[in-house]
């Protein structure tokens, strides 16, 4: 059956007693037991609770792992993921990261002795002089957030297993229905639900996809033992919001191509980085291991001065944080998502003064980049250039 069938079906055939379509929201964290020694299969909600567990079955399913894990958030997740490593362990994480994701990683994690170092994922050579006695596991976003850097997931994770060590994808951008990492080698993969599963900018969630046994088992424990689960009305949610996943995304990435595509030839724009424009780095890569291309995408100023009365002038297009939702998004992330990110690093991997990040969403193309026209124009005026 393909993806399409799978996402509308989540959850359909799951309800034994009614046969509702939509899968029941269980309010529930207490479950009687039939007697001494008999469960259910539920006992206390935040070890499994069945809507959580339709939800997460879903995800395992539609990443091809074995087993999946539903958070309170993207950030409950990762806290979730890195608590598989202990005091005095080091990971390799992409350069070009989520600024939540570096937060947590130095000024969290790092309290608990794990340290992490920063690389091109797609440099071996610096890979693996970063490579240490105590390095565990590898860390890759593909594409980056914001400047849309690439990974070859086979590539980097037949080396990591080569060093014994595991491959964490984030999947946010590009999700199981353009990209499934544990496909091309990884062992965890993880999702800020909040984005492109869930869809529609209300509600907050997290997913785990692990592949084995053995891990599998680990991420169960950590996942209980932390107890940062998502509830089951926004697992209901979530599970609504993945059905329309394919239609959403294809809409984002045609939206996404054409204003791309238009913003690169705009005299304002210096570049624009979308892995499905032919000049983008990493293009073919892109290419050879997903099916698709995000609704996302940065583009650089040619003046700073651009950027406050671009943001003040957008109409059509929400100025917000977060990305994936149905409704469009500008984002300025040298001081909004990657605020945390120390400004040299920002400055070196080139989140400037200059650069904007646009969430674009399931609106007509035409009336977006109208959007963006006027704005552009007003921004022009008002710095002196008309």
């Amino acid at each position: 059956m393909k993806m399409e069938s799978h996402l509308a079906q989540i959850g359909s055939v799951k309800e034994p007693v009614t046969g509702a379509i939509s899968f029941p929201v269980y309010q529930a964290t207490a479950f009687r037991h039939p007697q001494l020694g008999q469960s259910t299969g539920f006992d206390y909600a935040r070890t499994k609770s069945p809507t959580r567990t339709v939800l997460e079955e879903a995800a395992a399913q539609l990443e091809s792992g074995d087993a999946g894990f539903a958070c309170s958030s993207g950030m409950a997740a990762l806290t979730t993921i890195f608590s598989l490593f202990s005091q005095g362990d080091h990971l390799i994480v992409s350069l070009d990261l989520y600024g939540g994701t570096y937060r947590l990683l130095e000024k969290i994690m790092s309290r608990f002795g794990v340290a992490a170092s920063y690389v091109d994922t797609n440099d071996l050579d610096g890979m693996s002089e970063l490579l240490q006695s105590n390095t565990k596991a590898v860390l890759i976003e593909t594409p980056t957030n914001p400047l849309m850097m690439i990974t070859d997931l086979e590539r980097i994770s037949a080396w990591a297993k080569s060093k014994g060590l595991l491959t964490i994808v984030d999947n946010t951008l590009l999700t199981p229905f353009f990209q499934r990492p544990i496909e091309l080698g990884a062992d965890i993969v993880v999702h800020s639900a909040t984005k492109y599963l869930g869809g529609h900018n209300d509600v907050l969630a997290g997913l785990i996809v692990t592949k084995g046994k053995e891990l599998s088992e680990q991420m169960a424990f950590l996942h209980n033992s932390l107890g940062a689960v998502l509830g089951p009305q926004d697992s209901w949610l979530l599970m609504r919001g993945m059905k329309t996943l394919a239609l959403r995304m294809e809409r984002h990435q045609s939206n996404a191509t054409a204003i791309a595509n238009y913003l690169l030839e705009h005299e304002a724009i210096e570049d624009v980085y979308y892995p499905a424009l032919p000049h983008h780095p990493g293009h073919e890569v892109q290419n050879k291991q997903s099916s698709g291309n995000t609704g996302i995408f940065s583009f650089r100023l040619k003046d700073a001065r651009y950027v406050e009365p671009i943001l003040r002038h957008i109409k059509l297009i929400a100025f917000a944080e977060s990305l994936g939702g149905v409704e469009s998004l500008m984002t300025y992330p040298a001081v909004q998502t990657h605020a945390d990110i120390p400004v040299e690093i920002r400055q070196k991997i080139g989140v400037d003064d200059r650069l904007l990040r646009f969430s674009v969403g399931i609106e007509h193309a035409d009336d977006l980049i109208a959007d963006l026209e006027q704005a552009l124009a007003a921004a022009k005026r008002e710095i002196g250039e008309a």
